[in-house]
């Protein structure tokens, strides 16, 4: 069974919530004014794969026979932390980073790793990660990102179109890139030994997905781009790192294929009624079969109005 180790001081003051954007990534300060201790949860998944949470997206580290291959890096600020868990579990080196997609939550935490770490990223994301543009609706961002604060230190060294092996026999990783969904860029991880994958954000949680159409999402591909993911690794994953909540299974990433198609579809015949995307999305209800998907109003009149405005082109 997994198990949950906490590593690091707790918190003095128990429910002090994290940022899960780098659009919200001022350090947190205590009342006093002090920042607070950044606290690294540590769930192990296997022998030498664990789930790194806090501080952002959540983070996947693989131990392999030569080093130590690290997907995510989370908010500026959390690599150290990282770091310094990955010493307390293995004293093999970080050899490669691999970003699931573009947004800071995920990637900031790249350039306070060594420079000689490799970075792999799909082609479309190493573009993103240059230019990190915020998705929209969210403030703009008011100091350079990381990148260009350290002049280009963590951007992808490596990238691929659509897949790429790294390494092979119970080291292998496989890469594989779909299609559009949360971006233009999602890459989807698998570790074939473990039948483990990390899907990043294109599969954050249960519920209506951030569609990032500045970094090239689709609200019409998605569904489909889930869709093919699931089908790729049916029978050979068992286990699905989600970007924000707990791991989960094919069929639950399969589940998921099917509500963002079924949203597509439901937006398709609103739009043909005639209603505005406003009005739309102030009728919709998650249907009832897909039981524990949160309700996020603002989340899906946004999603609508992209959808709308895709299906007009």
């Amino acid at each position: 069974m997994s198990r949950t180790i906490v590593l690091g001081t707790l918190m003095a003051c128990g429910g002090a919530a994290l940022a899960v954007s780098a659009y919200q990534a001022s350090p947190s300060a205590s009342p006093s004014g002090s920042p607070q201790p950044k606290v690294v949860e540590v769930e192990k998944l296997k022998d030498n794969l664990f789930l790194l949470k806090g501080g952002g997206g959540n983070t996947a580290v693989f131990v392999g026979t030569k080093g130590v291959v690290v997907v995510d890096t989370k908010l500026p600020g959390w690599g150290q932390p990282i770091l310094d868990r990955i010493k307390e579990l293995t004293d093999k080196p970080v050899t490669t980073i691999i970003n699931t997609h573009t947004h800071g939550d995920h990637v900031s935490g790249n350039v306070e790793f060594p420079a000689t770490v490799d970075v792999v990223t799909q082609e479309n994301t190493r573009a993103n990660m240059a230019k990190m543009a915020n998705p929209p609706g969210f403030p703009a961002a008011s100091a350079p990102s990381v990148f260009a604060a350290s002049g280009g230190k963590g951007l992808p060294k490596r990238t691929f179109k659509d897949t790429l092996t790294l390494d092979k026999g119970p080291d292998r990783i496989d890469l594989y890139y779909f299609g559009r969904g949360h971006t233009n860029g999602d890459a989807f991880v698998v570790f074939p030994a473990l039948r483990v994958m990390h899907a990043g954000d294109i599969f954050a949680r249960k519920g209506a997905p951030l569609l990032d159409t500045n970094n090239g999402g689709s609200g019409v591909a998605i569904g489909e781009t889930l869709a093919r993911a699931a089908a790729k690794v049916k029978g050979s994953v068992d286990t699905v790192i989600t970007g924000h909540s707990t791991v989960m299974t094919v069929a639950d990433l399969e589940e998921y294929a099917a509500f963002n198609k079924d949203f597509l579809a439901w937006a398709q015949s609103e739009m043909k009624a005639g209603k505005s995307a406003e009005a739309a999305a102030a009728e919709y209800a998650i249907p009832a079969k897909y039981t524990g998907y949160a309700p996020s109003p603002d989340r899906v009149k946004a999603n609508v109005a992209v959808i709308y405005e895709e299906l007009k082109r």
